[in-house]
Formats: C-alpha cells, sequence, structure tokens
C-alpha cells in the first residue's frame, strides 16, 4: 500500500489550510497521511532548565520566552480536552525541565480529570523531585522518565555542567520508588568519552533493580554538532557489549515503550532498552505531536513544520481545523544526520520543544 492508497476522511484531499473540513471526531480519530494513529501529545510547560546538558542545551542557556507568550495550565488543559474528543489518550508533561514551573500538580489534576485520557506520564531531570514526587503521584501521573547520564557524581555534574546534580538527582529516584511510581524509566544518553565505559554497569544495575535503564543515541542540533559528531555511540555497539555480559532475551517492555525496543538478562528485575533515532530509524510507528511552552503544536520533534494553537485559542476560535491541519502535514520522519543541523529545523536545543 502506497501513501495515496491510505483511508481517506470523507473531504480529505490535498489541501491543507485551515478551512478545509476537519473531519474529526470522536468516531474518526486523529490518523496521518501515512496510516499513523496519533493518540499521544508530549506537552512542554516551559523552556527553562536547571541543568545545561552537554548535548540539550547551550552552556549560556538560550533566550528564555517571555511569560504572556507561555500557555496558562487552563490553555494546555483545553487543548489537551479538544484532542482527546478526537483520540488522543496520552500524554507526557515535559520541558525544558517542568519541575521548574511552579505548581505543577495542578495542571496534573487539571489533565486528569480529562475524560478519555487515561496515562499521564513525566519526563524529568530529577534534580527537584524528592520534594515534588508524592504530590505529583497524587495529582495523576502514573509513570516517570528520569535522565541519568552517568553513575559517577563527577561524571553527571561535567554532563549537566551544574555542580551537586548527582545527589540530587539520585535523592528524586529513591522519592519516585518510595512514592510508588511504576515503571521507572532511566534514560542515559551515550556519549563517547564521557559515560561509553559505564553501559556494563548501567545494563547490571537491572538485574537487582527495577528500573528500565534506556540508552539514547545522540541527536544533532545547532547547539550540540561537535559532540553528536565526535561522541556519537549507537545502541548495537552498546547491546554487543551488554551481550558479552550474558545474553539477552527480547521483551515486550513496560507500558508505554513508545520507540524503545527492550531486553533483559534472564529473570531480572528490570529492562534494558535502546533508542536508535539515528541508526534505526523507527518513524514508521510514530504516534505523537507536540505542544511547545509557547503553544506550537509540532508533528515532529525536529523539522520546521508546527502551528500556532495560542493564538487562535485567545482569539476564541475553533481549535479542531488547527489541528487537523497539522495532522495532515506530519511528516513521514525525520532528516537527521550525523554532524549536521539541516535535519533538526532550526532548533539549536531540544529543549526547545520539550524533546
Amino acid at each position: 500500500m502506497t501513501r495515496f492508497d491510505l483511508p481517506k476522511y470523507p473531504g480529505e484531499g490535498p489541501d491543507t489550510s485551515v478551512g478545509v473540513d476537519p473531519a474529526l471526531s470522536a468516531d474518526r480519530p486523529m490518523i496521518d497521511p501515512f496510516g499513523r494513529r496519533v493518540e499521544y501529545l508530549r506537552v512542554s510547560v516551559t523552556d527553562k532548565c536547571n541543568l545545561r546538558c552537554v548535548y540539550c542545551m547551550p552552556l549560556d542557556g538560550l533566550p528564555w520566552l517571555k511569560r504572556e507568550q507561555i500557555l496558562t495550565y487552563e490553555e494546555i488543559t483545553e487543548i489537551v480536552r479538544v484532542m482527546a474528543g478526537i483520540g488522543l489518550k496520552r500524554v507526557r508533561i515535559t520541558g525544558g525541565e517542568p519541575l521548574v514551573r511552579r505548581d505543577l500538580p495542578d495542571l496534573v489534576k487539571m489533565l486528569a480529570a480529562i475524560p478519555g485520557i487515561d496515562d499521564l506520564s513525566l519526563s524529568t531531570n530529577a534534580v527537584l523531585l524528592d520534594e515534588q514526587a508524592e504530590a505529583l503521584k497524587d495529582a495523576g501521573i502514573h509513570r516517570m522518565n528520569v535522565s541519568l547520564d552517568s553513575l559517577r557524581e563527577e561524571r553527571v555534574d561535567a554532563i549537566a555542567r551544574r555542580p551537586g546534580s548527582f545527589p540530587r538527582i539520585m535523592a528524586g529516584l529513591d522519592a519516585a520508588e518510595r512514592a510508588g511510581f511504576d515503571p521507572i524509566k532511566v534514560n542515559v544518553v551515550l556519549i563517547r568519552g564521557q559515560n561509553d565505559d559505564e553501559i556494563e554497569d548501567f545494563a547490571r544495575i537491572t538485574r537487582d533493580r527495577p528500573w528500565h535503564v534506556r540508552f539514547i543515541e545522540m541527536m544533532p542540533t545547532g547547539g550540540n554538532l561537535d559532540v553528536s559528531a565526535e561522541q556519537f555511540v549507537s545502541c548495537d555497539e552498546a547491546l554487543a557489549r551488554i551481550e558479552a555480559i550474558e545474553a539477552l532475551e527480547p521483551v515486550t517492555g513496560p507500558f508505554g515503550n513508545g520507540p524503545a525496543r527492550y531486553f533483559r538478562f534472564p529473570e531480572a528485575a528490570g529492562t534494558i532498552g535502546v533508542i536508535t533515532p539515528m541508526s534505526h530509524n523507527y518513524c514508521d510507528r510514530c504516534n505523537r505531536m507536540r505542544l511547545t511552552a509557547d503553544g506550537q503544536l509540532r508533528p515532529c520533534l525536529f523539522g520546521e513544520v508546527q502551528t500556532n494553537l495560542r493564538d487562535p485559542l485567545r482569539a476564541g476560535e475553533e481549535l479542531l481545523p488547527h489541528v487537523a491541519r497539522t495532522l495532515r502535514i506530519k511528516p513521514e520522519r525525520h532528516h537527521l544526520v550525523k554532524g549536521s543541523a539541516a535535519g533538526s529545523g532550526g532548533l539549536v536545543a531540544l529543549s526547545q520543544t520539550g524533546g
């Protein structure tokens, strides 16, 4: 079946302008031009972050969005409510670092009350998680992804470029376990010369601890080209080194496994996952869109395609046609190339779109 043979809604044609009948409803959920059903939204609540990880954000940061540019919690809730009516089921809260935004549990409660949203999750660097884990769990967060790029204090501080980060991250992970978050996924961005000699150590943790350690290939943006080109490590290399310890068995993985492929040591408490945006493209399975902190609906993490939902929302316009347009311009795949910013759509940092 070619892209032109995919099922279309009545009235759908090549015109992607806002004025076209969106043909979206509870009975006609979000299906893009390539037949992929979109039911997952990553919501960035802030562009700010309390770390400056070498692969994610420039050391000096970026020009931050002004307060009036950022969506309010009520505006985020309204966008999610509209999309829930056309098939959205899962929401992940991201940043920057989402926990730097005040009163985040208030937003979680608002999203949890929307009919149709059956899964709320959070991605965090965990620096502020110790004091917020219980409140987030009580508000309705089900699952947690935590970034941890080394098991050594001095390395975490060097990669994050913020001294004192490591003990706070570990305290956050402990708090997440105490609060009962399950699963807890630990994301490790592979960086040659900085943490690639810890691949086996991270893998061994999964034997005894119910963590789902996911190795992630570094993706190029305008601000990390040298690092992403010269210090790239493929997940194929990581798996080969782990297999040298003991044979791995493929497993389904925890709920919400998205693009990751999972493996496990026999009888291990946790799993080992790999996310391979560079070496093994998984765009054919993409089921997501992204909402930036300033209200841009992006059908792909990379590229220049996005739709402004904030201004129409504030003007009292119907949002469905704008969502429909974004769905129709969702690209088939990203076009990232190691060492080049050409496929990143002008992104300087992953924090700009919530990663």
